[in-house]
């Protein structure tokens, strides 16, 4: 009786370290999957390659020489719906995973995580579609009770939010008042409080937090 013949997956291994690369490779040898793996080293390669093939499971990591991945996770999913993103990373769980699950990402793990648990997730992903560690499960219950967890921007009245984006376009103060018929020292008033309700101390911070959390 001839056994059933497993399906290959295809894997797309992204980070723009060899050795991590390598060291998923060494993990993906010891699970009882039939793999096909392909590697990649930046967000350009990344598109790339998930345009050209049909990618089961795309385990990447956060930041690359050319950009920060949660900008292109929208597109991974135009591209090919049907990929599933693990997002495979140093940067810090608590203050991370939420807003790259909510950006597209199927998973999120930690590169501290245990051999063990990287196997775990990986197989998770591939046989249910998403990893939910028992971290991002608890800020995943928090969000509920707290969205400025999930997205800053919620803390933003209306009014807040729109001058917000008008800053992160690159329209100053007289500009701003000049657009809303308001006043300079109205305009000055509300940037002064979205920096206090957003916690940040600059633009350039204001301009990062629009566009990972806008929609």
């Amino acid at each position: 009786m001839s056994e059933i013949e497993k399906q290959t997956f295809k894997i797309l291994l992204a980070d723009d370290h060899s050795l991590i690369r390598q060291g998923v490779l060494f993990l993906l040898d010891d699970l009882d999957e039939s793999f096909e793996t392909f590697q990649v080293s930046n967000l350009k390669q990344i598109l790339e390659k998930i345009s050209q093939i049909k990618i089961d499971l795309a385990i990447i990591d956060a930041h690359f020489p050319d950009g920060n991945s949660i900008s292109i996770l929208a597109e991974i999913k135009k591209i090919s719906p049907e990929t599933k993103i693990l997002i495979f990373t140093g940067i810090d769980e608590d203050s991370n995973a939420l807003k790259y699950i909510k950006a597209g990402a199927n998973g999120f793990l930690s590169k501290m995580s245990e051999e063990e648990e990287i196997k775990k997730a990986i197989l998770k992903m591939l046989h249910e579609g998403e990893y939910i560690s028992a971290t991002t499960q608890a800020l995943l219950l928090n969000s509920m009770r707290n969205p400025k967890l999930i997205n800053p921007l919620m803390v933003l009245s209306e009014r807040e939010l729109q001058i917000a984006k008008m800053y992160a376009i690159g329209n100053g103060n007289l500009e701003i008042a000049n657009l809303l018929e308001i006043k300079q020292n109205t305009v000055s008033t509300i940037k002064k409080r979205i920096f206090e309700k957003l916690e940040i101390d600059n633009i350039v911070e204001l301009i990062e937090l629009i566009k990972e959390n806008d929609q």
